[in-house]
């Protein structure tokens, strides 16, 4: 079922979009069945509508609902894991199926997190600041081996953190809308559940962060939190901004009712140059940079292609990977 492919105007993470269609193409001239589908760029609004005319695969960040009365769309293929900004109604109103990019990220923000544990763990922060002195002193360090480690949400991310934490023998509790399913964790808490994310935030050298901003998540680590949490802990967000509140954490560590932070998201974003948090020696401040990988393109086009091969079977968009809509 040979399909046209429109690319809307993106970039992500400094990457052009140009790589994404070369990858596509690449990828589906290689395959027995899809080898004619065609893949066009759009560079300007105006490609745009016209591709959009006729392609039956959209992929991009966003569409324009009332480009989609001229169109024949089968598919829109989000680059984004979250969809909340998409035209939803819109899209399903025109029997449009759609798709995301959740776990594209696994990888690299798993990296990310693991990384931070582990300069905390063997005072990396330390060094440099000693590097730069060109001072010559040994330091304290501790051992991320046999720490017990809260991963507060387990989708895509929050799974391959706890993978790659099993090298290291660490004890792991996972919180989770639905603790009633198997779980990677050694120990698994449900949000519903306050008294059981305290006592995993009392026994836990790291706390990590990887879950979506919702009513549930957010403010989940208050000053209630910090107060349970150990002194020696490490608070690790690669989540939403707000799931922290922010103020609470400065108390923390002004108080050092906490040992350190390593912050991608904060609350607010992106963080003023004259907010307190930037003062802390024990706090890693990223901006919204654990996403970033060069491998992008090539694990969206997985999914698309996936997607593809299952529609061509089948002869519907329907039981795709990580269909939305």
């Amino acid at each position: 079922m040979p399909t046209d492919i429109a690319v809307l105007r993106q970039k992500i993470h400094g990457m052009s979009a140009d790589h994404y269609a070369e990858t596509l193409r690449t990828r589906l001239a290689e395959h027995p069945t899809l080898a004619d589908t065609t893949v066009s760029l759009a560079s300007t609004p105006a490609e745009e509508r016209e591709l959009l005319q006729e392609a039956t695969v959209a992929t991009g960040f966003n569409i324009d609902a009332d480009l989609l009365d001229e169109t024949d769309l089968d598919l829109f293929a989000c680059v984004f894991a979250g969809t909340g900004h998409l035209p939803i109604d819109a899209l399903a109103a025109h029997d449009v199926a759609v798709t995301n990019a959740s776990g594209v990220h696994a990888p690299n923000i798993s990296e990310h997190v693991l990384g931070a544990m582990l300069s905390f763990a063997r005072g990396f922060p330390t060094g440099w600041r000693q590097k730069r002195e060109r001072r010559w002193r040994s330091y304290p360090t501790t051992e991320l081996t046999g720490s017990t480690v809260t991963v507060i949400g387990l989708g895509a991310i929050g799974q391959a953190v706890v993978d790659k934490l099993d090298a290291f023998d660490v004890h792991t509790v996972g919180v989770r809308y639905t603790p009633e399913k198997e779980s990677p964790t050694d120990e698994v808490v449900g949000f519903d559940d306050p008294a059981g994310i305290h006592d995993a935030l009392a026994r836990s050298e790291y706390v990590a962060v990887a879950a979506p901003l919702t009513d549930a998540t957010e403010g989940l680590l208050d000053a209630d939190a910090f107060k349970t949490m150990r002194p020696d802990s490490v608070l690790i967000n690669v989540g939403r901004g707000p799931i922290v509140d922010t103020d609470a954490l400065v108390s923390a560590l002004q108080s050092n009712a906490i040992r350190g932070a390593a912050l991608d998201v904060t609350d607010p974003e992106p963080l003023p140059q004259d907010h307190e948090l930037w003062n802390f020696d024990d706090v890693l401040i990223t901006p919204h940079n654990a996403g970033h990988t060069p491998q992008y393109w090539e694990r969206l086009t997985d999914i698309l292609v996936e997607n593809l091969e299952t529609a061509d079977e089948t002869g519907a968009f329907e039981n795709l990977q990580n269909q939305v809509i």
